[in-house]
């Protein structure tokens, strides 16, 4: 019963910050739609593939680089990263809210985030921005077929990064151990649980794709097929995360859910729903 009852405990942070999150990042989304606000990946043809496949080479570029600091520079390199990202994403986010102040919350949270490091509360904040702000600007940046074939290729490399190379296990212990918000930290008597903000980030893409695709016709039509997408990848993280927890092994979170939200993207389009 305790075990069962922790297990909930968990389940229910998740949710918190699943809802939280995704909810910010549609918000956030919905507003740079109106002002036609994107981000150029390559060309500013949202629907060419070959977006997505340099959003995947910028992920092994920056991983590459990720590695190498974390061998040889250690604390200073991550703090700088972490603080830039912060600020970047918390003024993106707070400006769709409060228009003008964006930049003084981004510096406020960067200098809590050095002032009381080991605060997780202060660091869950931080990632709920850096989430919402992320994925919420790639998302509306990315047609639906290039988003579907960047997340099936990330959720391949998160399979060879977890389980050949092992460089993913590398890099989280790293992002743990420095108390980065990278990662969402639920307080528990045993011990903290982690959850990494890309399993967060990833299905934002998704369903702001989608959003930003079906909002054309309206707000019914844009909300119904994200919010089930949405649901679909959540569904998918609390199955791993049972599935850890049942055979006591390090699972990505990222194909389940992949395969959840793919699976009710298609669920949607068949049924007529306008996510094309």
């Amino acid at each position: 019963m305790v075990i069962n009852l922790m297990r909930f405990r968990l389940y229910a942070w998740l949710f918190v910050f699943f809802l939280l999150t995704q909810g910010i990042g549609v918000m956030v989304a919905s507003a740079l739609l109106g002002e036609n606000v994107t981000v150029t990946i390559v060309n500013s043809n949202k629907n060419d593939p070959i977006n997505a496949i340099a959003l995947i080479l910028y992920i092994l570029v920056f991983t590459g680089v990720f590695l190498f600091f974390m061998k040889f520079f250690k604390r200073g390199f991550f703090s700088l990263f972490e603080a830039l990202a912060v600020f970047a994403t918390t003024s993106l986010v707070v400006e769709v809210v409060l228009p003008g102040l964006g930049v003084m919350f981004g510096v406020l949270l960067v200098a809590l985030r050095f002032a009381v490091r080991e605060n997780v509360w202060i660091k869950n904040i931080a990632s709920t921005f850096a989430v919402a702000g992320a994925g919420a600007l790639i998302g509306i940046s990315l047609g639906i077929i290039p988003v579907l074939v960047f997340i099936s290729l990330l959720a391949v490399y998160d399979l060879i990064a977890v389980f050949k190379t092992k460089h993913m296990v590398k890099m989280a212990k790293a992002i743990v151990s420095q108390n980065l918000a990278f990662t969402f930290t639920i307080p528990a008597k045993e011990h903290d649980f982690q959850l990494g903000t890309g399993d967060l980030v990833i299905p934002l893409v998704f369903g702001t794709a989608v959003f930003s695709s079906a909002s054309r016709l309206s707000t019914y039509a844009s909300i119904v097929p994200t919010a089930l997408i949405l649901f679909a990848s959540f569904l998918g993280l609390v199955g791993t995360l049972h599935i850890c927890a049942e055979k006591k092994i390090a699972l990505p979170a990222l194909p389940l859910q992949t395969l959840y939200m793919v699976a009710s993207w298609l669920f949607c389009f068949l049924i007529g729903m306008p996510v094309l």
